[in-house]
């Protein structure tokens, strides 16, 4: 893995999240009251909603333009809605949070 260091974990408010934008597009990278974080592509499969402004809860967000849910964890579709959002690593090493660049184009993220 290729780690880019993106923020301080505390630039990411709990239960929210905050965008960085990659060559793939904007990734949300959210933080949930455990102070766990993960990162998905930005936009809702149904009708491209930023799940960046979703409601987050447990380990799962839901989109707020038509209230799909998706797992942080795996970026699957929970209950009856169908799809899958991209999901990329991340880890927070002395407060500062890293996404795993490999996954992206050109392994280059800017806030």
């Amino acid at each position: 893995m290729s780690w880019i260091d993106i923020c301080d974990l505390s630039d990411i408010p709990l239960r929210g999240a905050r965008i960085v934008k990659t060559a793939v597009g904007c990734v949300a990278v959210f933080r949930t009251d455990d102070a766990e974080v993960f990162a998905t592509s930005d936009r809702c499969p149904h009708k491209g909603g930023p799940l960046s402004e979703g409601i987050v809860h447990g380990k799962k967000v839901t989109c707020p333009l038509h209230n799909w849910v998706f797992s942080l964890e795996s970026g699957e579709a929970q209950g009856a809605d169908e799809g899958q959002i991209a999901t990329y690593a991340t880890q927070v090493v002395e407060g500062r949070v890293l996404l795993d660049a490999s996954a992206l184009t050109t392994g280059v993220a800017a806030e």
